[in-house]
């Protein structure tokens, strides 16, 4: 089977969870027989650094028309000259100036969350996302099939889109096990990264936006170093948050207690998580799956989330405590100290690693990606 794939962004340039899958995708579908040829926005070396198996058609910066017009270029120059059976896409924007290309393949379309709701929970004026969900409509009219990644957004997509129930298969986000298999201590991890022996220490990496309920956890951490005053909190990640996120560290008195780390390198992310005691995910909206989750589980380490989206898809199974009673500062902070003074009543380590195998390693999501797209070769 050969697809042509339609991305958002490539990897390095963007550590966002839908880059992150579609890298994921590239890697280990063609294990199980899915030859993959992507095309994304990105820098012109995305071609070497995937070795030919994905192209950049237009840079990230680049204005809006040149994208629109590049992705058409690209796509039906590629159409023309190799055969393909079919056409995925990750993302709307991509994919729209497309469709009538597209309309000769069958379509399928991972569908990552709603992408005008998104923007409009991180302040984009109502105009420009009702047009955003304009085009997301255009562009699941024509998909034969979907793929997302919760039950969560299977809901939301048959609501908010009106696309039929039968047409969406939740398979979740995969995560490689054997890289996040970090095989060193605690200790070693720590000392590795130069993060303190002898506190106990909570890990956030997320992208520094509004959703992402960062501040609510900052204001939650007043009560927990109340409770706990030698608790540590890390959030590794970047954004436009930034600059807020750190003022409201300062205003609250918690220079001591809260770290904002930046970005952390792929190669020490695996190392990062097992540092921890306990990953934190404090989403306050949209979560369609929560890949840190399996991330953090994987490594070794429990995770503690808000009740969003795919979050307790992933973490009631494992343990229902794992799963904050809400999403406010008050919610966290009760979460956060009860498991600061119990640890050893969170799933330990190996616990954590063979759930995360168990359920979400890539290769057997890869198997279950493949059935849809044969399933919409026939449908």
């Amino acid at each position: 089977m050969k697809v042509l794939t339609i991305g958002m962004h490539w990897l390095p340039e963007d550590a966002g969870g839908l880059c992150r899958y579609y890298y994921d995708c590239l890697n280990y579908l063609p294990q199980v027989g899915v030859e993959l040829k992507g095309l994304l926005a990105g820098r012109s070396s995305v071609v070497d650094e995937s070795h030919g198996q994905v192209e950049s058609f237009a840079p990230i910066q680049s204005p809006f028309h040149r994208r629109y017009f590049a992705v058409r270029k690209s796509v039906k120059q590629h159409l023309s000259q190799e055969h393909y059976d079919l056409i995925t896409g990750h993302f709307a924007l991509y994919t729209f100036p497309v469709l009538s290309y597209a309309k000769r393949y069958p379509l399928v379309t991972h569908f990552h969350g709603p992408w005008a709701m998104e923007c409009e929970a991180e302040g984009g004026s109502k105009l420009t996302n009702l047009l955003r969900k304009r085009l997301e409509q255009a562009c699941y009219q024509e998909s034969q099939q979907f793929i997302v990644l919760s039950r969560a957004f299977q809901k939301e997509l048959h609501q908010r889109y009106d696309v039929p129930l039968e047409k969406i298969h939740v398979i979740p986000g995969g995560v490689d096990t054997d890289r996040f298999a970090v095989r060193g201590s605690k200790v070693e991890a720590r000392s590795h990264l130069g993060w303190s022996q002898d506190r106990p220490i909570m890990f956030v990496v997320r992208r520094l936006a509004k959703r992402m309920g960062l501040e609510n956890l900052i204001e939650a951490m007043q009560e927990v170093k109340r409770q706990v005053p030698d608790a540590l909190l890390l959030i590794a990640g970047k954004g436009e948050l930034h600059n807020s996120l750190a003022a409201q560290i300062q205003a609250l008195d918690l220079a001591d207690h809260v770290k904002l780390l930046g970005f952390i390198s792929d190669d020490d992310l695996p190392i990062a998580y097992r540092a921890a005691n306990f990953s934190i995910v404090p989403t306050v909206t949209l979560e369609g799956f929560g890949l840190i989750v399996t991330e953090s589980l994987a490594s070794g380490t429990p995770v503690l989330g808000t009740p969003i989206g795919g979050i307790p898809e992933i973490l009631s199974p494992l343990s229902p405590e794992l799963v904050f009673a809400g999403t406010s500062p008050e919610h966290l902070s009760q979460g956060i100290v009860k498991a600061l003074m119990n640890l050893d009543s969170l799933p330990n380590a190996e616990a954590c690693q063979s759930y995360a195998r168990t359920n979400y390693d890539w290769l057997k999501i890869s198997t279950k990606i493949k059935s849809v797209y044969e399933l919409a070769l026939i449908s």
